[in-house]
């Protein structure tokens, strides 16, 4: 036991400091604001928006795609996958007043999902570069323009990523905390990652991609859930670039109910599950600085949440009187000093984010306790559903997130 307990700590220390670093790069990067200068020329671009029964949020989505201001060629597809609702209405509403607005109707695969959705996308289409929007987002106008700047202008650039706003952040407790969430790790902590190691990773939603890249690493996995993670390692290991954007934003919403939460994130988990698999069969995901982001993968989708449930143990077990292994300091003061590097990392993220409330500082305070100890239920569901579906020898079914109508919407 007093050996477990001091890999433990070790291991949750380590990956604290990692974390810390990572948060410091990043507070450093979004201190710059300097941006991309302007171009000459711009290249084509097509906007790719993959849509599956989504009449609930579609005029909103595409009345933000049309004031999208670009100064080159744009054209958006919504790429419909047999939807049943009247999703395809919504957009020919728009086709037939915005010509640069594309109906596409997707037909049926072997596999269901986005990664599929997206390699028809890029078969209609011929852009210089293609840019992915879910079909819930609202990017702000110049979102596009500071995505192709970026990438235009640095070296073996592959694209570019942006970072992604919560729309309904402050519709309940869920929707606050993985708009809180997000501000860490979707950008500060990708930012760090940009400024340490010159890596970026696609969002799966305001991402850049150029056409050619795509093609010479052989286009979207079908088989992968998360496929932006899994499309990630292959062009970072190919040796191509990935910029990260803090400027370039999109507005997307957040499931309001925790069990929406729960089965989206368990769509997430199992595909990172997947890489990782995948990681321990092919060398090119440890080739060079594609080393970090395996590394990252199994840090937070495994040794993380491990580390979280010897946390919990060990902080209950002392709470409770139990006995404890004798460590060379009080255990309870190392979980504490653990917490308050936590918290932080959020502090971190809304001060860079000019986001900082008393509310947001409560629900900052609480989120250790609550928020992060559903990735425990997450972990233990997503190994279950991927084992499972391994055993049965069938690939995993993609699982649509829900969709909500803005609060100015009719009803």
């Amino acid at each position: 036991m007093t050996t477990l307990l001091y890999l433990s700590t070790l291991m949750f220390w380590l990956l604290l400091l990692y974390y810390s670093i990572v948060t410091i790069a990043g507070v450093k990067q979004r201190s710059d604001l300097s941006s991309a200068p302007p171009l000459s020329s711009y290249p084509s671009v097509a906007v790719l928006i993959p849509a599956f029964n989504e009449e609930v949020v579609m005029a909103d989505t595409l009345r933000a795609m049309q004031r999208l201001h670009y100064p080159g060629k744009l054209n958006i597809y919504v790429l419909d996958d047999q939807s049943t609702d009247d999703t395809a209405e919504v957009v020919r509403r728009f086709t037939r007043v915005f010509s640069s607005i594309h109906h596409i109707t997707v037909p049926a695969g072997k596999y269901k999902g986005k990664s599929r959705v997206l390699n028809y996308g890029l078969h209609i289409s011929d852009s210089d570069y293609f840019v992915v929007f879910d079909a819930d987002n609202e990017p702000e106008p110049d979102a596009v323009r500071k995505l192709v700047e970026q990438a235009e202008q640095t070296e073996n650039a592959a694209g570019a990523v942006g970072y992604v706003k919560t729309k309904n952040m402050f519709n309940n407790w869920l929707t606050r905390m993985i708009g809180l969430e997000f501000q860490v790790f979707q950008l500060l902590m990708q930012s760090g990652r940009w400024t340490l190691f010159k890596l970026g990773s696609l969002a799966g939603t305001n991402m850049l991609l150029k056409r050619s890249v795509l093609e010479e690493v052989g286009g979207y996995d079908e088989q992968a859930l998360a496929e932006d993670a899994e499309l990630t390692v292959r062009v970072s290991s190919s040796g191509y670039m990935l910029p990260v954007v803090p400027g370039s934003r999109t507005w997307e919403q957040e499931p309001e109910q925790l069990r929406a939460f729960i089965k989206q994130r368990t769509r997430w988990l199992t595909g990172n599950i997947y890489i990782m698999e995948k990681s321990f069969h092919e060398l090119t995901h440890w080739k060079g600085r594609t080393f970090f982001l395996s590394i990252q993968h199994v840090l937070t989708y495994l040794v993380f949440i491990l580390l979280l449930l010897f946390s919990d143990i060990f902080f209950v077990m002392g709470l409770a009187g139990f006995p404890l292994p004798e460590f060379a300091a009080p255990l309870l003061l190392i979980w504490f000093i653990s917490y308050v590097v936590y918290i932080s990392h959020f502090f971190s993220a809304i001060v860079m984010d000019e986001n900082i409330s008393l509310k947001n500082v409560g629900y900052i305070l609480i989120m250790y306790f609550t928020y992060a100890q559903i990735f425990l239920i997450l972990l233990t569901r997503s190994l279950f559903v991927y084992l499972w579906g391994r055993i049965r020898n069938k690939t995993i079914a993609w699982d649509k997130t829900q969709r909500y109508k803005s609060k100015g919407d009719e009803t």
